[in-house]
């Protein structure tokens, strides 16, 4: 028996980004870029949200802090926030918080729009831009369930 059995989880509130390429909607390529501090992690850029920032500010103030350039166009958003626990590997560095609560927006890079990930505190040390049909085979195991759910909603509402 667990020595907290009705401990509530804590989610850090945190924003995160489907980019499209300038490309778009005439060829649909999705960012997905590889993580810093964890071998082979392909994921899409998210931050937290900080006090008194909207989601919106967060997204444009992460994506600047994560990729270099804020320069895009919001196409969509998922209407609902999404959770997820952190695995064991993430979770003590992301102490006090068990996993994110996250709100997901599609957006497109503007043309002329410079991804530079050598940024402040660099997150990604590679990025690229694939199809969606190929986003699988590149995303984090932990990521999928989440990353399924929110891309099938905009591929239904035809953005995919």
């Amino acid at each position: 028996m667990s020595d907290q059995p009705n401990k509530k989880k804590k989610y850090r509130p945190n924003v995160s980004a489907i980019i499209l390429s300038s490309k778009y909607p005439e060829k649909v390529e999705i960012f997905i870029a590889s993580r810093t501090d964890v071998k082979d992690a392909w994921q899409f850029p998210q931050g937290g949200i900080d006090k008194g920032e909207t989601p919106k500010e967060a997204l444009l103030r992460e994506l600047k802090e994560e990729i270099g350039t804020n320069d895009i166009e919001i196409l969509g958003e998922f209407p609902e926030w999404v959770s997820y626990d952190f695995p064991e590997i993430i979770a003590k560095k992301m102490y006090p918080f068990d996993g994110q609560r996250q709100k997901y927006f599609l957006v497109r890079l503007k043309p002329g729009a410079k991804i530079d990930l050598e940024t402040h505190e660099p997150e990604f040390s590679r990025y690229t831009f694939v199809p969606f049909k190929d986003i699988f085979n590149y995303v984090t195991y932990f990521k999928r369930p989440i990353y399924k759910r929110v891309l099938e909603y905009f591929r239904k509402k035809g953005y995919l």
